[in-house]
């Protein structure tokens, strides 16, 4: 969308925003940030008032996995900025392509003027893939690179300081020329490409691994034709959940952080001969997936180099991970019966019987209630804590993109504005936000935001009173009830008091009567499930 009026700084920024697909912002804005959050309302990229920067952060998050490009985060000088830093490493460990506009007074001001004033460039490079501060006449340039290198392989976050004296500043005309999208990029023809497909032709026990850069480059379809035609059962990370749909004979779910299930695939890794990793980046994954197949077996189709050191394997490609499986795959048959012990097949069964839950109401029983009642096509999000374990095993998703978390820095208070962003750029899918009650009185006030939206979103809150993971983890080690425990807070009544609908729950099937009306409604619903403390205990 073209805007109207003379060219300057931020209309230029603006308007390539908006080729770039982007048409949501998020912030709270400030004197130094008029200028950008007009043009870019002028461009066809609409502001979003949220009440903290961090949360904004999540919310563009949201729509870029609703609509593929990239998040769009306005933040002012000073304390916005650094309000939202927590949203900018999240989407550098998470692979999230976002755009960081801030305001800032120029050098020369900076040298006599010290209100607000820090070197937000400093702070940004070590957690975002550029830092970029505007130069006169050269908006386009910058734009250009920042969106370029946001959406290139591993995709992540890119900063933007405008200093304020060139908002408005008369801008020339844009180059002709583009900084361009890095193409994808297929393995090359050669004697390693050959011994990866004698290895997969020969397999007889072949698996495979998906992860967060299969989600991004598309991976999908070809995954599904790779383990079709070579017998080979799919894991997939907890961001890879539903690139082939979770009902597929093959797939076995996704796994990173359950010891449970942990017992179940990995002997099933040590068995494996040939192990295909496509995008698989072990950020996502616990301490106990350092090593867990010989690396003599193992395939690598990674859209980044392998510089952490958790796995090894005998070949690795770097490149586009979906060109780099169809170039595998390319042609070939394999020559052996694969898995002839059903070994995988076993497996599946042991996923499914091992997180069945007891009889009685509690969480396990709330999410198989919640995946009843929910249309196939529900989008999930999920906050960080015990239930994003639980749900993570328990929610098959039938698509990509199907339940949003954050799984590299697995931060708390996140699973509401990622549902708020992608119902918002996606009105028409369904989507429900699960919690628990401490990740949700940490960002309470979207709830308002909701309001002000006039948002149909489904929030679904497990009140236990406590960081149930780290009361885990400190009686698994011996520890002390130590600052984990906290009071009931009456959420039915704060989501009325804020303008929603709240309802207290205690059974399956009140959820399952209360779900469907909530998707339906024309306002927000917050579900507040009422289970006992120590409920997770052995769930996963």
């Amino acid at each position: 969308m073209a805007t109207s009026g003379p060219l300057t700084t931020t209309r230029i920024i603006a308007q390539r925003l908006s080729e770039a697909g982007c048409r949501h912002a998020f912030g709270i804005p400030g004197g130094e940030v008029l200028s950008m959050m007009q043009a870019l309302d002028e461009a066809g990229v609409a502001f979003y008032l949220c009440k903290h920067e961090n949360a904004g952060g999540f919310m563009a998050e949201g729509t870029h996995h609703a609509t593929g490009a990239p998040g769009v985060l306005l933040a002012t000088i000073g304390p916005g900025l650094a309000n939202g830093v927590n949203s900018v490493v999240n989407a550098l460990q998470d692979q999230v392509p976002l755009i960081v506009l801030t305001g800032c007074v120029g050098e020369a001001e900076a040298q006599t003027y010290t209100h607000q004033v820090f070197d937000q460039n400093a702070l940004m490079r070590p957690i975002t893939k550029a830092s970029f501060t505007i130069a006169d006449g050269a908006a386009d340039v910058v734009i250009d690179k920042a969106v370029a290198i946001a959406m290139a392989a591993p995709q992540g976050p890119v900063h933007i300081d405008i200093p304020v004296h060139l908002a408005d500043q008369p801008h020339p005309e844009p180059r002709r020329a583009r900084v361009p999208v890095e193409a994808p990029m297929a393995p090359a023809p050669g004697p390693m490409l050959d011994r990866a497909r004698e290895m997969l032709a020969r397999s007889e026990r072949p698996i495979v691994i998906a992860g967060v850069g299969a989600v991004a480059q598309g991976a999908g379809p070809v995954l599904q034709a790779l383990c079709e035609r070579f017998g080979a059962p799919l894991l997939a990370t907890y961001k890879a959940k539903g690139l082939v749909s979770e009902d597929h004979e093959l797939t076995l779910g996704g796994h990173g952080l359950s010891p449970k299930s942990d017992k179940i695939v990995l002997p099933l890794l040590e068995q494996a001969d040939c192990v295909i990793l496509a995008g698989y980046d072990p950020i996502e994954m616990r301490t106990g997936w350092r090593d867990p197949w010989d690396p003599a077996t193992a395939i690598e189709v990674t859209h980044l180099p392998n510089r952490h050191g958790m796995h090894g394997a005998a070949m690795s490609f770097v490149g586009d991970v979906r060109a780099g499986l169809e170039t595998l795959i390319d042609g070939l048959e394999p020559s052996a019966s694969p898995w002839p012990d059903r070994a995988p097949a076993q497996v599946r069964a042991a996923l499914q019987s091992a997180f069945q839950g007891p009889n009685t109401w509690g969480p396990h029983q709330a999410f198989a209630a919640a995946r009843r009642s929910s249309p196939r096509d529900t989008v999930v999000t999920a906050d960080s804590g015990a239930h994003r374990i639980l749900l993570s095993q328990m929610w098959p998703c039938f698509g990509a993109r199907g339940m949003l978390q954050s799984s590299a820095l697995c931060t708390m208070g996140v699973a509401l504005p990622l549902a708020m962003g992608h119902k918002l750029a996606a009105p028409e899918r369904p989507v429900l936000a699960v919690m628990g009650d401490a990740g949700l009185e940490m960002i309470m006030g979207e709830l308002s935001t909701l309001r002000d939206w006039r948002m149909p979103l489904a929030v679904m809150v497990m009140v236990d009173r406590s960081l149930a993971l780290i009361e885990l983890k400190q009686r698994a080690t011996g520890r002390a009830n130590l600052g984990v425990d906290f009071d009931k807070t009456d959420f039915a009544a704060v989501a009325d008091a804020m303008g929603g609908v709240g309802v207290d729950i205690a059974s399956a099937a009140q959820l399952e009567d209360e779900l469907p009306k909530a998707y339906a409604r024309e306002t927000f619903t917050l579900l507040a499930c009422q289970i006992d403390r120590k409920a997770y205990d052995g769930a996963f």
